[in-house]
């Protein structure tokens, strides 16, 4: 039986070592952004971001990449769809 070798290029090895340090700049600056937002904005800003995440993630196999775009985009949408009850006449 023969074996062969995988190549794993640096930049997967890479990604994969800086995936923490990525996600927990990523948090720290959704949590600033997220100061100054309604709880009823903060809570369907962060059910956008994980919807996204999720779906990110299933479509794309588990990229990095994808998963974090996908929560980026979720997050935006979350927030942009919720109503501004503040600024109504």
């Amino acid at each position: 039986m023969k074996t062969t070798q995988r190549w794993i290029s640096p930049i997967s090895h890479l990604s994969r070592s800086a995936a923490p340090i990525l996600v927990g700049a990523a948090l720290i600056g959704t949590l600033t952004g997220c100061g100054g937002m309604t709880p009823r904005e903060s809570r369907n800003t962060a059910v956008g971001a994980g919807v996204g995440a999720l779906g990110g993630a299933l479509i794309s196999g588990g990229d990095l990449g994808a998963t974090v775009g996908g929560a980026v985009v979720g997050g935006v949408i979350g927030n942009v769809i919720t109503d501004d009850r503040r600024h109504r006449h």
